[in-house]
C-alpha cells in the first residue's frame, strides 16, 4: 500500500490522443493492482466487520446491479472496479502497521504538490498535461488541489507526531502552496472546514507552529514569480470572489437531478453520467455540453461527487455512502489528534465532492480509503472477518486490473499504430474503447464499418459522430 500510494502519484502515460485517461488508466492499474495485493495479503487478518463495512458492501451490491441496466456497461464495470479497489483498501489498511501507512499517504500527497509546482515554475515534460494546468503528474490543477485539501491532515498529523516536525511542515508548506496555485475554489473551501476541524478537536501548540508554514506556502506561491498565464490580473482574487457563484454547476446539478428522478432506484448505471446526461438532462447553452464534440459532455462525470452517485447510482446508494461518512466520523478513533485526522479528511472530502469529482478518481479513492481504513482502526476490530466477502472484492479488482491493462494496451496500439490489423486486435480486447470503435467506423469496407459503428453509437446514443458514423447501418 505504501509503494502503491507513491506509484499512482507518478503513473501516467504519453499517449496525449486520449487526454484524461492517458493519466486515469494507468493509475488505475496501480490502484487496481495495490488493492489486490492488500487485499491477499491481509485475508487471513483477524478483523471485525462494523457498520460501515456492512454500507459499504450494500453500497457496492446497489452499483453492482446499477452496472447490469447501464447503456454502457464497460463505463460502469470501470466505475465499479474503483468503488470495489477502494473498499478493499479501506478493509486492508485496517490490519496494516497504520504509522507507516499513513506517513507514506502524507508524503504521497505532497509528491503529488511537487509535480503540480514544478509545472506551475516552468518544467515541462510529456508527462504533465499541457491544458489544466499546473495539474503535474494528475493531469488536472482540481485534482491536485483536492488532493491538497483532503491530504493537508495527513501532513498536520505527520508533524503532530514526528520527533523531528521539520519535515511534515516543508510538506505543508509545498502542498499549501500548491492548493493556492491550482485556484480551485472547491479545495478552497474544502480546506477551510479542514482546518477548522482540527482547531476545533485537536488544538495544540504544535498545530500553531505547522499553521505558520502554511501561510509561508500560501505568501511564497503568491509572491513568487511563476510561468502560469491567468487571463485576469488578479486572478487569485477572481477565484475567491467567484466561490459562491457557480451558474453552469447549477444548471448541470439541475438537470443531473432531473435525471436522477426519472431513475431513482439504480440511477443510469455507474460511469454513465456522460452517456445520458447529453439525451435526459441537457438543453441549450448549458456549458456542461462539449462544444468541439456535438452530443458529448465536457467532461465525462459530473462535477460533484454527490450528484454523480445519485443519478448514476441511485439516492438510495447516494445515502449509504452518506451515512458511512458519517458513522466514520462520529466512530471516531480513540487518540483524539487520529480522530480528528479522519474527520478533518471526511469533511475534506465530502465537501470537495460537492462541487467537483473526488472519489470517482483513483487517486483519491486510494488514499481516502486508505487513510480512513487505517485511522479508523482499533484494538476492538481486529476479532474476525467475512472472507468470503473479502474474496468477493479481491476477484471484482482482478477483473479490474485486467480491464485497465486492456486499455492501456489498446491506448497503446492506437497512439502507435495505423493498420487495421492492429486496431481491430486492439477493439477486441478493448471493445469499451469509444475512440478506437469511431475511428474503425471511418475505414475499411461497409461490413467492418458498420460494426465499429453501432458499437460506437451504443456506447453514446447522443454523439453526433457516432450517429453520423453509423447512418446507413442496420
Amino acid at each position: 500500500m505504501q509503494a502503491g500510494a507513491i506509484a499512482i502519484v507518478l503513473a501516467a502515460s504519453l499517449y496525449t490522443a486520449f487526454d484524461l485517461d492517458r493519466f486515469f488508466v494507468p493509475k488505475e492499474l496501480v490502484l487496481h493492482i495495490t488493492a489486490l495485493l492488500a487485499g491477499i495479503a491481509t485475508l487471513r487478518a483477524p478483523k471485525k466487520e462494523s457498520s460501515a463495512d456492512w454500507l459499504l458492501l450494500a453500497y457496492l451490491l446497489l452499483s453492482g446491479v446499477s452496472v447490469l441496466f447501464a447503456q454502457n456497461r464497460w463505463l460502469g464495470f470501470r466505475a465499479l472496479a474503483i468503488t470495489a479497489s477502494g473498499i478493499l483498501l479501506f478493509r486492508a489498511a485496517r490490519a496494516v502497521d497504520d504509522s507507516k501507512l499513513l506517513n507514506t499517504l502524507a508524503f504521497a500527497v505532497a509528491l503529488a504538490a511537487i509535480t503540480s509546482l514544478l509545472e506551475a515554475y516552468g518544467v515541462r515534460t510529456q508527462l504533465f498535461a499541457s491544458t489544466r494546468i499546473p495539474g503535474g503528474t494528475l493531469g488536472n490543477r482540481n485534482f491536485v488541489a483536492h488532493a491538497a485539501a483532503f491530504g493537508l491532515p495527513l501532513l498536520f498529523l505527520a508533524a503532530e507526531r514526528a520527533k523531528r516536525i521539520v519535515w511534515p511542515c516543508i510538506g505543508v508548506a509545498i502542498v499549501s502552496a500548491s492548493l493556492v496555485l491550482a485556484r480551485s475554489r472547491a479545495a478552497w473551501i474544502a480546506a477551510v472546514a479542514m482546518v477548522l476541524v482540527f482547531v476545533v478537536l485537536a488544538p495544540s501548540k504544535r498545530l500553531f507552529g505547522v499553521a505558520i508554514f502554511a501561510a509561508i506556502g500560501v505568501a511564497a506561491a503568491l509572491m513568487l514569480p511563476n510561468a502560469l498565464r491567468w487571463t485576469s490580473e488578479n486572478p487569485y482574487m477572481d477565484s475567491v470572489r467567484g466561490m459562491l457563484n457557480g451558474r453552469g454547476r447549477l444548471t448541470q446539478y439541475e438537470r443531473t437531478l432531473l435525471m436522477a428522478g426519472q431513475h431513482p432506484i439504480l440511477g443510469v448505471g455507474p460511469g454513465n453520467w456522460a452517456v445520458n446526461y447529453p439525451r435526459e438532462g441537457s438543453g441549450r447553452n448549458d456549458p456542461s455540453m462539449s462544444e468541439t464534440d456535438p452530443g458529448m459532455t465536457t467532461n465525462p462525470w459530473p462535477s460533484s461527487d454527490w450528484m454523480a452517485c445519485a443519478s448514476e447510482r441511485g439516492f438510495a446508494a447516494a445515502l449509504l455512502l452518506a451515512i458511512v461518512f458519517v458513522i466514520l466520523a462520529l466512530k471516531g478513533s480513540e487518540d483524539r489528534r487520529r480522530s480528528a485526522t479522519l474527520v478533518a479528511i471526511l469533511a475534506a472530502t465530502a465537501i470537495a465532492g460537492l462541487f467537483d469529482a473526488v472519489l470517482l478518481l483513483p487517486l483519491p479513492a486510494l488514499i481516502v480509503w486508505s487513510a480512513a481504513g487505517a485511522l479508523a482502526s482499533s484494538s476492538h476490530d481486529r476479532s474476525k472477518k467475512s472472507t468470503l466477502i473479502h474474496i468477493a472484492l479481491v476477484v471484482i479488482v482482478i477483473a479490474g486490473a485486467w480491464r485497465s491493462a486492456a486499455q492501456l494496451t489498446s491506448m497503446a496500439i492506437y497512439s502507435n499504430r495505423s493498420d487495421r490489423r492492429s486496431l481491430e486486435f486492439a477493439s477486441r480486447i478493448d471493445p469499451g474503447n469509444y475512440r478506437l470503435q469511431l475511428r474503425l467506423a471511418r475505414g475499411g469496407s461497409r461490413a467492418q464499418r458498420c460494426a465499429h459503428a453501432r458499437a460506437a453509437h451504443e456506447m453514446y446514443p447522443s454523439a453526433q459522430a457516432a450517429i453520423d458514423a453509423s447512418r446507413g447501418c442496420r
